[in-house]
């Protein structure tokens, strides 16, 4: 009699179990017909919409935490990036941000030295959060092609820069008529770049568009310049020693600097803002402890840290991985 009530209990649970899965999938299926159905009377243009959306969130994602696609705007990395080369950086290698423009998450992996590096630009003035991450939106939905944020003369403002990490912390860097030289971190003595660069077997080149020999009519035409500042008539020598350069299309600008802040010092050597100047450009730059030195392979039209100075690592928002457009241009960035 007991093993007859058990065999009853046991069937009535598998007859629930069996009941609550017919309905389960009943009700499934009904779901499914119900979606089809609104499918079906579904405006096609919401259809693109949504579409799109999810492509677009989709290139959000890539740009923001993957690779971003940057177009090259200047001719500041010749030869190794031409202008309007279109790259992919790699964004998750030093920590990518949350959100565009904020939050950059932390990362083990730091630049290293010779590292095509994506930055900040320390002397971009931000026209607002809102617009910055609009800008960034936009610019990373459109794979570079649409860049909003442009000047006065309707070209676009240089908001991330991408140069060469030449320095790291602890290194010394002093410039001789545009040649760099490096004292490392625990060294006494100056190597030259060139020389470093051949010893390591590095192949980017380093273009200079200044030759050498233009160097003392340079240093002369800054000599003279500081006469008409101090509202005098150059000397005829140093008109004549400075004849030509005003054909020069890339002169070296800080060469031609500490040749007028020499001699604006050597005429009011009690005016302290002279030798201020001209000790930062004449005695380096040092990088000190969580900083890199960026500098652009080509040297004479560069805007880099030789003007705004050591970058945070911090600002640095990725490493340069690949020219994807020109296609006879494509392959690796080294």
């Amino acid at each position: 009699m007991v093993i007859f009530w058990v065999m009853v209990q046991e069937l009535d649970f598998f007859d629930r179990v069996q009941a609550l899965t017919e309905a389960c999938l009943t009700r499934r299926r009904g779901k499914r017909r119900i979606r089809k159905e609104k499918q079906k009377v579904k405006n096609p243009v919401l259809d693109w919409i949504e579409a799109f959306l999810w492509a677009a969130g989709m290139v959000l994602l890539a740009n923001q935490y993957l690779l971003q696609a940057y177009q090259i705007p200047s001719g500041s990395m010749i030869d190794t990036l031409l202008i309007k080369d279109r790259i992919f950086v790699n964004k998750i290698i030093y920590g990518p941000e949350l959100l565009p423009g904020l939050l950059k998450l932390p990362s083990p992996i730091k630049p290293e030295r010779n590292k095509v590096i994506i930055f900040e630009n320390p002397s971009y003035i931000s026209r607002g959060p809102a617009f910055d991450i609009a800008h960034r939106i936009i610019y990373m939905l459109t794979l570079s092609l649409v860049d909003i944020d442009r000047d006065e003369n309707g070209d676009p403002k240089a908001q991330f820069l991408i140069k060469r990490a030449a320095g790291m912390p602890g290194d010394r860097f002093i410039i001789d008529r545009g040649d760099m030289k490096i004292r490392f971190a625990g060294e006494d003595h100056w190597v030259d770049e060139i020389d470093y660069q051949a010893e390591r077997g590095w192949n980017h080149r380093l273009s200079r568009l200044m030759d050498r020999d233009a160097y003392p009519a340079l240093e002369a035409a800054g000599k003279a310049e500081a006469y008409i500042d101090m509202g005098l008539n150059p000397p005829e020598y140093l008109r004549s020693a400075a004849a030509g350069v005003g054909n020069l299309r890339y002169a070296d600008s800080l060469a031609h600097e500490m040749a007028r802040l020499e001699t604006l010092r050597g005429a009011f050597p009690h005016d302290r803002r002279y030798g201020m100047v001209l000790s930062r450009l004449s005695q380096g730059w040092y990088v000190s402890e969580g900083r890199i030195f960026p500098l652009g392979d080509n040297r004479d039209n560069s805007r880099d840290g030789r003007y705004f100075g050591p970058v945070r690592i911090a600002k640095v928002l990725g490493q340069g991985a690949l020219i994807y457009w020109p296609l006879q241009r494509a392959g690796p960035i080294r």
